[in-house]
């Protein structure tokens, strides 16, 4: 439960609504134990290169990046980084794109640009914990709605009609995340289509969490980005997952609404007012080998799947497996009676890392893997070891 001085304040005309915000609870599980535990099964991005991978995969000078001059940038970034982001997409132009100062910021940004008090958030859960905290913080955590994935045998569901009853007259903003975290789900563009077309029809806007766009698996029909079907969407989206650089702190959003992105942008002359020049000049080789770097992460998604498929055949009493489309993450039941404790004496005694669900929003009884780091099938083994110890 919550502390009193943790809760936020749930009535639209209370001054002091957005003076609380909930505990970051993943960033502080992860702050505690990522850089001490050294078998990782819970990382959500792919296994990163080093500025030197970097710029020798881009074939530029080991000295590129030491001949920028750090001075401010251009606030809504340079140029030649719109443009690569742009190219990227069939309908985004240079002008519909704001580089960040760092990818969580875009959320904030777009939760103070979107909603007013009174307004209402219907939001996908599971989810990162920013993406429902931030607009609680905003509008109230009794105004912030969860659509919920359903469960199968064997794969998740996303019950359309339960949007459409989630949907009201208050609604103001529908917070999606494709492909998703922590399920890997990704929607048929079918389903796709039939969430901007409620978009739409009711109204309101959509913000499409696309930080792992691309990210799809051999035989998963890929989708557009949301930026690319409709005028209502902001998209976030950047270089820290499907790419594996998430020491660049790069991401962007993307608007084509032309009053929304003045809006986002003086929001954001008060958070970082422009994106840092290493990052710009880092980021802009990257994307000159996107499709490489996508590919690489991809075969080893791939192959870590392989591992994890194997690893759960051999434990169908203990594990609830739903192999994801896309993405670097899946989300598993297991057969504890909690996750989270486990996961601190997993930590403490093997050196092993894992993830409860029931700080993205599931339950203590899920945990969250991570398919994307080359450390994965030793930290499996490890993982397994203490199983067959009995644990």
């Amino acid at each position: 439960m919550l502390a009193r001085t943790d809760i936020i304040a749930t009535n639209p005309r209370n001054p002091d609504r957005c003076m609380k915000i909930r505990p970051f609870e993943t960033e502080q599980f992860f702050a505690r134990y990522e850089f001490t535990t050294p078998y990782q099964l819970c990382n959500s991005d792919c296994e990163p290169l080093s500025i030197a991978e970097l710029l020798e995969l881009a074939n530029l000078p080991p000295d590129h990046l030491g001949r920028e001059r750090l001075g401010y940038t251009e606030p809504r970034g340079r140029l030649a980084l719109r443009q690569a982001v742009a190219a990227l997409h069939s309908r985004v132009t240079p002008d519909d794109v704001m580089l960040l100062g760092t990818p969580v910021e875009g959320i904030y940004l777009a939760a103070r640009a979107l909603l007013d008090p009174g307004d209402e958030v219907v939001v996908l859960s599971p989810a990162y914990d920013a993406l429902v905290n931030l607009f609680e913080h905003v509008v109230g955590a009794d105004r912030v709605h969860r659509w919920r994935f359903r469960a199968e045998r064997g794969s998740w569901s996303l019950p359309f009609a339960e949007l459409e009853r989630l949907v009201s007259p208050a609604t103001r903003l529908l917070v999606v995340n494709f492909p998703h975290n922590p399920t890997g789900f990704l929607p048929s563009p079918a389903l796709q289509r039939r969430i901007v077309d409620l978009v739409e029809q009711a109204g309101i806007w959509l913000f499409s969490d696309e930080m792992y766009h691309g990210l799809v698996h051999s035989d998963t029909p890929p989708i557009p980005s949301a930026a690319d079907l409709t005028t209502r969407a902001v998209v976030l989206s950047g270089l820290s997952k499907t790419y594996g650089l998430p020491g660049l702190r790069c991401g962007w959003l993307l608007a084509r609404d032309p009053a929304l992105r003045e809006r986002l942008m003086n929001w954001k002359y008060y958070t970082s007012i422009c994106p840092p020049a290493p990052t710009e000049v880092l980021g802009l080789a990257a994307l000159q080998v996107a499709g490489a770097i996508r590919q690489r992460n991809i075969a080893r998604i791939e192959d870590n799947l392989e591992t994890a498929e194997a690893f759960f055949e051999r434990w169908p009493q203990r594990f609830d497996w739903r192999r994801p489309l896309a993405g670097s993450t899946a989300l598993v039941g297991f057969d504890v009676p909690s996750v989270s404790e486990l996961s601190r004496r997993l930590a403490t005694e093997e050196g092993v890392l894992i993830q409860s669900a029931a700080m993205l929003g599931g339950n203590d009884r899920q945990m969250r893997i991570g398919l994307g780091r080359d450390g994965f099938a030793p930290a499996l083994a490890r993982f397994e070891a203490w199983l067959r110890r009995g644990g």
